[in-house]
């Protein structure tokens, strides 16, 4: 039997060789965060945000648009009023192309608000808009380096709508992360609409970010979890931050 011979030198060239077969890493606009994740989210995730609506975590999604051209789904409120919380936290916007998902469903086209809340021909035909646009940015922007963003995703998941028409719309949104190689983040409320439901979200999504609210005598803390990165380790780590001019992260404990 002839012997196997290997150097110390072969030996450390084919564990290189395995590490740099890594996921290709993204930044998320947010630098501490990058930092303790080795330099971003990989491409081509589908992140689920599960956030208290309490924490101001939506401000996670408006420095995320920093990062490179967002395509900016709104369902809770007119773009009008997102862009200015946006530039109210000295964020550029010109980097920023709103879907408005409010407008086509609370409003007439003459801006006239309207009870559509339950109506199930509605909700279907919502979510054929959606998916529409989706369509629209991959024929458009196929070959660029973009963000997709749902603000929030509880919204579809409250319509009266057969499940199989949610679940055909995550699945597009995931088939469009893949093939544009982008990061899309889908906002969900926590307890906001059937856990079922997000079950099966969270098993879909590649990466999964939970945040919290920490209750003692006289203050709340925001904490951050990130349980779930598929392609890399996820941080064990809960991280601490808070809303300023920006999202801050502790660095003093969270984040070495």
């Amino acid at each position: 039997m002839a012997e196997l011979n290997i150097s110390a030198q072969d030996a450390m060239a084919g564990v290189q060789s395995i590490t740099q077969q890594g996921p290709k890493l993204k930044p998320t606009g947010i630098f501490v965060l990058d930092r303790s994740l080795g330099g971003g989210l990989p491409e081509r995730s589908l992140v689920y945000f599960s956030a208290d609506s309490r924490s101001m975590s939506e401000v996670f999604l408006y420095q995320f648009t920093q990062s490179r051209k967002t395509y900016y789904f709104t369902t809770s409120r007119r773009p009008k009023f997102i862009q200015k919380d946006i530039e109210n936290l000295n964020f550029d916007i010109s980097n920023i192309s709103f879907v408005d998902i409010y407008s086509e469903y609370y409003l007439t086209q003459f801006g006239e608000m309207v009870d559509t809340i339950g109506n199930e021909y509605v909700d279907a035909k919502i979510i054929e808009f959606t998916e529409y646009n989706l369509k629209n940015i991959m024929n458009e922007s196929m070959n660029e380096d973009v963000n997709i963003i749902i603000d929030n995703f509880s919204f579809y998941m409250n319509l009266n709508v057969n499940l199989g028409m949610l679940k055909r719309l995550t699945n597009i949104l995931y088939e469009t992360t893949k093939e544009m190689d982008c990061l899309t983040y889908l906002y969900g409320l926590k307890g906001s609409h059937p856990e079922k439901v997000e079950n099966d979200i969270l098993n879909t999504a590649d990466v999964i970010f939970d945040v919290a609210l920490e209750r003692s005598a006289d203050s709340m803390t925001s904490m951050l979890a990130i349980p779930k990165i598929r392609g890399m380790v996820p941080n064990s780590e809960m991280i601490k931050f808070k809303v300023g001019d920006g999202v801050q992260i502790d660095t003093s404990k969270d984040i070495a």
